[in-house]
């Protein structure tokens, strides 16, 4: 049986901004810049305040509302998102390299600034034994900002006016 929409059209996805929570309490926010790239700040958990821009992504359509976002950070970590908009939720797996695990702190920047320190720490490991997340979230804020939008995430999650993301358009 064919597919009842277009695998490859990810119009429905590209510009979306979202704010998710993990069950266990992790907030995170996502940018789908375009069809191959993504912004995200962490707002809570081990690498809180961490925040990242131009970063690239396997991004696919599997489903009438339903994406799949994967990535291997410069630090080693791997995640990918199943994102369902039509039911507001994400399934998450994120394989922290051990180092992370034991130092996370050490990933807490901009990262753009500082891939080649990233890049030194993810050889320096150790990458086992890996620590796996896998877990629902609830995406509790979403909007349209269109691709390419720089400004949609440009600052760390501890710059954010109190009530974001309520304060939002």
């Amino acid at each position: 049986m064919m597919s009842q929409f277009d695998k490859f059209d990810l119009s429905g996805f590209v510009g979306k901004h979202l704010v998710y929570t993990y069950d266990n309490g992790w907030n995170y926010e996502i940018y789908v810049k375009n069809d191959h790239t993504l912004d995200y700040r962490i707002h809570s958990g081990i690498v809180a305040n961490r925040w990242v821009k131009d970063q690239h992504a396997y991004i696919v359509r599997v489903g009438e509302s339903i994406y799949k976002i994967s990535w291997t950070e410069p630090t080693g970590t791997d995640v990918s998102l199943i994102v369902n908009l039509g039911d507001k939720l994400f399934h998450g797996t994120i394989f922290f390299p051990r180092w992370v695990m034991n130092n996370p702190e050490k990933t807490v920047c901009f990262q753009n600034d500082h891939l080649p320190l990233m890049a030194e720490y993810r050889e320096a490991g150790p990458a086992y034994p890996t620590e796996v997340i896998d877990e629902f979230t609830t995406i509790t804020f979403v909007r349209d900002c269109g691709a390419n939008n720089d400004a949609v995430i440009a600052c760390a999650a501890s710059e954010l006016p109190a009530d974001f993301p309520a304060n939002l358009k």
